[in-house]
């Protein structure tokens, strides 16, 4: 299948981002959420990061303007009817993403492809929810999107092989390399990733050493570009949160219970950057 339009659904960081993408690569691209404020708000952070690519010399500015002019905005789910596949970036909850996802397949053709940027939740347990879940296939982005390279492409049990290879190609177009992951909570990155976070929050709540210092000492001696604690704040607190229940639930492994400073910390809605508040201060969101 030849993919020449893209939609999107959920205007937020992962969902804008996934929208500049597919709109720089020549897609024309439909991005659509509930409500016009997060449409408004996800085109301008869309528009600014695109301003800082031609800053940066990594992108021309008739290209970012040709790639405004490819995107179209909408709370109006019916715009989707024609787009070749739909990818899905809403908050990570079970609940939301099926109604989504049955939303999206109610008035996209047959053969469109829907694809789910869960970061954990089970693309087998999706797909069946659905009446095409052949056409059905998770696509991890990682944020930021426009700077992160690597794409998570997880097929369920009842993804065909044809949407598989025709996601991959897509993958690849977008500039991004796409790896393989079989169905399995957290997938491979964050399977890894989000418990070291949590064990992070574990070290900070045991008064162990500051944040700071718990980030120098992963990136100055295990050589990360950002450490734990500040990755937390950028992914988003309640997201972490969220996939470390998942993994709880889904595993039924204590080793994957929550640090209850992050817990807290969700509950007092200290998010991380989005919120302007985590683990350190940002001032504004």
């Amino acid at each position: 299948m030849k993919i020449e339009s893209v939609g999107v659904v959920g205007a937020g960081a992962m969902g804008n981002g996934i929208a500049q993408i597919a709109a720089v690569a020549g897609f024309r691209t439909v991005l659509i959420d509930v409500t016009d404020t997060a449409l408004t708000k996800g085109l301008a952070t869309l528009s600014v990061s695109l301003s800082r690519l031609v800053e940066k010399g990594k992108l021309s500015a008739s290209v970012r303007e040709a790639a405004l002019a490819r995107i179209e905005t909408s709370m109006d789910y019916r715009q989707l009817a024609n787009v070749d596949i739909v990818i899905e970036a809403a908050s990570e909850n079970t609940d939301l993403k099926v109604r989504i996802l049955r939303q999206i397949e109610s008035e996209v053709r047959p053969d469109t492809i829907i694809a789910t940027n869960t970061s954990s939740i089970s693309i087998t347990t999706l797909g069946e929810t659905l009446k095409r879940p052949e056409r059905f296939i998770g696509m991890h982005f990682f944020n930021p999107v426009a700077l992160m390279p690597l794409v998570e492409v997880i097929r369920g049990l009842q993804t065909s092989p044809e949407t598989a290879e025709t996601v991959r190609e897509l993958t690849q177009y977008l500039g991004k390399a796409p790896i393989a992951v079989k169905d399995s909570p957290g997938f491979v990155v964050n399977r890894i990733l989000i418990p070291m976070i949590n064990e992070a929050f574990f070290v900070l709540a045991e008064d162990v050493a500051t944040a700071a210092e718990i980030d120098a000492g992963m990136r100055l001696g295990a050589n990360q570009p950002l450490g734990p604690l500040a990755l937390a704040d950028l992914i988003g607190l309640d997201v972490c949160l969220s996939v470390m229940d998942v993994f709880l639930n889904d595993f039924g492994d204590s080793k994957y219970r929550a640090c209850p400073l992050l817990r807290e910390m969700v509950a007092a809605g200290k998010l991380g950057r989005k919120t302007g508040h985590g683990v350190y201060d940002y001032g504004q969101p």
